[in-house]
């Protein structure tokens, strides 16, 4: 089936297109034209006064669609996760979990395994290997180093489903990094009080990138530089954010951009309330909260963190785009999507010039908000 988007202003992730349509058949880009040139038999949808990008991609996320999947994982979490991500412009994700037992984890794997879908791109585990100075909001119980056979059995049962690991650098033995890179894995520092030198040492070891920069890590002083400095000093290192205002001031996301450039990119780092289990998130006006105050979460979607990129610390929209899809679809080394561009998937997000969600795409299937 073909379809063609017409009447749009594209971003396609290199460069605007004013009133172009976008043509795709099945799941699949197949170009971008006039509006004139649709062929007649085409089905067309309209798209006047709508922004067309890449698909948003969230690198971690703890729940959406009124479940936390991160604290009891099952079908129907992700299933209702999967679709309130859908209309929301969000067209791939990874449910995150944070430090809890080796049974949430195994249980996890294997609702992933057992009910796949385009939009799942793998499990990210933040923690357990954590430093329990820097746990912000994860449970010290389950906070530990990590044991080889241990880290053997997870990854023999994940068989493939972990994509992302969050952990400690200075907490880890070189090996342990070398071990999940081997498998798989994009190895990210965070929860973590390293120096700049352990991270060093981290990122020669394999570490790719950083988890929500500057929260839950050493940081920058002018006779130690941490964890951000020896991101923000390094040329090949990524690091995510949570641009909310809350999570970190504008200013400093806008002192990051400068600085890293393409190697900084968005995840929304989104929970729901929830009132039992290990995690009890409190939703308060502008973020979630453990019930004592402690910080545990946003209320961000991906397409309100591009927002505040733009209004908030005078970042680009084309440049705040890459950030919610080509950037962090590099990170975990998917060639396939992140832009918007002859031969990938029809991965695609339109929305209103007030950045409301209209119409979300996913290999070609189209969900309307």
């Amino acid at each position: 089936m073909t379809t063609a988007f017409i009447n749009a202003t594209i971003y396609t992730g290199k460069e605007k297109l004013e009133d172009k349509a976008l043509i795709i058949e099945n799941d699949t880009i197949k170009e971008t034209t006039a509006n004139e040139s649709v062929p007649e038999s085409v089905e067309k949808i309209d798209c006047k006064n709508l922004i067309i990008s890449a698909g948003l991609i969230d690198l971690q996320i703890y729940g959406g669609g009124g479940y936390l999947f991160s604290n009891k994982p099952s079908a129907t979490a992700l299933k209702a996760m999967t679709e309130a991500l859908l209309k929301n412009g969000t067209t791939g994700f990874c449910p995150t979990l944070a430090t809890n037992s080796m049974e949430i984890f195994y249980e996890a794997i294997k609702v992933v395994k057992e009910n796949p879908h385009p939009a799942v791109l793998g499990l990210h585990l933040e923690g357990p290997y954590i430093n329990p100075i820097k746990k912000g909001a994860h449970i010290t119980e389950h906070i530990k180093r990590p044991e080889r056979k241990e880290v053997e059995e997870l990854l023999k049962e994940a068989n493939g489903v972990i994509k992302i690991m969050t952990l400690a650098p200075e907490m880890c033995d070189p090996e342990i990094i070398k071990l999940l890179r081997d498998n798989g894995v994009v190895v990210s520092a965070g929860h973590s009080n390293a120096t700049f030198e352990e991270a060093i040492i981290g990122y020669e070891s394999g570490i790719t990138t950083n988890t929500h920069l500057f929260n839950a890590m050493s940081s920058i002083h002018h006779r130690g530089t941490g964890l951000p400095g020896a991101v923000y000093l390094s040329t090949n290192v990524y690091a995510s954010i949570i641009a909310d205002g809350i999570h970190v001031d504008f200013n400093t996301l806008k002192i990051s951009k400068q600085i890293m450039k393409e190697r900084l990119f968005l995840i929304t780092d989104a929970v729901e309330e929830n009132k039992e289990g290990a995690y009890i998130h409190v939703k308060q006006k502008d973020r979630f909260t453990l019930p004592d105050g402690t910080l545990s979460g946003s209320l961000l979607t991906m397409l309100s963190a591009v927002q505040n990129c733009v209004e908030k610390a005078d970042i680009p929209l084309d440049e705040a785009l890459r950030m919610a899809s080509t950037y962090p679809a590099q990170v975990i080394n998917l060639i396939d999507r992140g832009k918007i561009e002859r031969g990938l998937k029809a991965n695609l997000t339109m929305f209103s010039k007030d950045y409301q969600p209209e119409i979300t795409v996913l290999n070609g299937e189209i969900t309307k908000a």
